[in-house]
């Protein structure tokens, strides 16, 4: 697969977007990662909710017709049902669930893994085994990361304590890992003239659909154990239209191109610029010059991309 500069776009733009929503996320959950649940803006769970009916209400006036005839939707429903769930209704709210517990250093650590679940994935549902230069690639990435959240140092990075919500940030990457397969090798019903005449935004209004049942059932059980109720103010607002409008809609339909174009593993590899985005957004957000160890990183995860599509062999995506 070559990577062209539309793929390669199609690539990095999901991992600013997601950058930008875990620093809103941080801002609007308040004060959950230094232990104080008190000040959070908006619950975790209820900020997924939020994100994903404002997402469904943007799309529906341009992409209400993939919703008739229900039958289309009916005889597809537990593929339809497993994308929402993961890509929507799990993957958002298993990360900010995190940020309750975990710092952002350790949340973006979990997260590094992605290129190697992606590999494991695939190679133990789908037959698709990773080849060396994927292997180092992922090594690479990897590399590139500790070095952001290690500071530049090594003894920063040995430091690093895990925490419960680690886990959630780990389910988060597994079920993301799956959700990008799944677009990936969609089932007969879901390739070719099988395939219903949605456009991407219908697509992804029915995954936000049946995500959304999901996500509201994670905030009624989240409102019965008690949550602070939303402080609504402008910058609330601005923030939701933000992960709704960019985090969502424009992010998910770069990545749902790139992984049609590129495959799931090549998407983990430029997954792993997340968080030196996050990085560079935060020191942004708070005024300090980039370092010289953001440099490094971004060399080393650069490097893993370069490796891990070089030479590979043409694979031909369904769709």
């Amino acid at each position: 697969m070559k990577l062209t500069p539309r793929l390669a776009l199609l690539m990095t733009l999901p991992p600013l977007l997601w950058a930008g929503n875990a620093v809103v996320g941080r801002w609007v959950a308040g004060g959950l990662a230094a232990g104080q649940p008190g000040a959070a803006l908006v619950p975790p769970l209820t900020l997924n909710l939020l994100r994903w009916v404002l997402t469904a209400l943007i799309l529906l006036p341009f992409a209400w017709r993939a919703l008739v005839p229900f039958s289309r939707i009916k005889a597809r429903w537990p593929y339809l049902l497993a994308v929402g769930l993961l890509g929507v209704g799990a993957f958002n709210s298993l990360q900010y669930m995190a940020l309750v517990s975990s710092s952002a250093l350790n949340v973006t650590l979990v997260g590094a893994s992605m290129p190697v679940w992606m590999l494991a994935v695939g190679a133990l549902f789908y037959g698709e085994h990773p080849t060396k230069r994927q292997l180092l690639g992922a090594a690479f990435g990897l590399a590139g990361v500790c070095v952001v959240i290690g500071r530049g140092s090594l003894q920063n990075l040995l430091q690093v304590q895990f925490v419960p919500g680690d886990f959630f940030v780990l389910l988060a990457v597994l079920g993301w890992a799956f959700y990008s397969w799944l677009l990936a090798r969609p089932p007969a019903h879901m390739q070719g003239s099988a395939r219903p005449d949605w456009d991407w935004s219908g697509f992804l209004l029915v995954q936000t659909l049946f995500g959304l049942m999901a996500a509201s059932a994670f905030t009624a059980g989240e409102q019965a154990l008690g949550a602070p109720p939303v402080q609504w103010s402008f910058g609330v607002l601005a923030a939701l239209i933000y992960v709704a409008l960019g985090a969502s809609i424009l992010a998910y339909r770069c990545y749902g191109l790139g992984v049609a174009q590129g495959g799931p593993a090549l998407a983990g590899f430029f997954n792993n610029l997340t968080p030196l985005f996050a990085a560079l957004l935060s020191a942004l957000l708070l005024g300090e010059a980039p370092r010289p160890y953001h440099a490094l990183a971004f060399l080393l995860i650069v490097a893993g991309i370069a490796v891990s599509v070089a030479r590979r062999p043409v694979q031909k995506l369904p769709g």
